[in-house]
């Protein structure tokens, strides 16, 4: 499952250097979070740390991207099999 950021988000700034692999952006108004890049955190740690880090709670599971833990996992083993070293 990729996660989302609803439009409670408030541009704190908290999460974009929290995530792994740079899935979180500036979108038009608030963060934005690119499914293709969300793993929530598996491969690099036990929970999503743009959640643990958020202080309004506006990061929910998107729905719309709904993902096992072995199919995030295998998300994972891509992006850093075409992350240069």
């Amino acid at each position: 499952m990729a996660l989302m950021i609803t439009d409670e988000c408030i541009n704190c700034d908290v999460c974009e250097p929290e995530c792994p692999n740079q899935a979180i952006y500036l979108g038009q108004e608030i963060y934005e979070i690119d499914p293709n890049k969300c793993t929530e955190c598996v491969g690099h740690f036990d929970e999503p740390q743009c959640v643990q880090v958020c202080p309004v709670a506006c990061i929910p599971v998107n729905p719309q991207h709904v993902e096992s833990r072995e199919t995030l996992w295998q998300k994972f083993q891509r992006l850093q099999a075409s992350t240069p070293t």
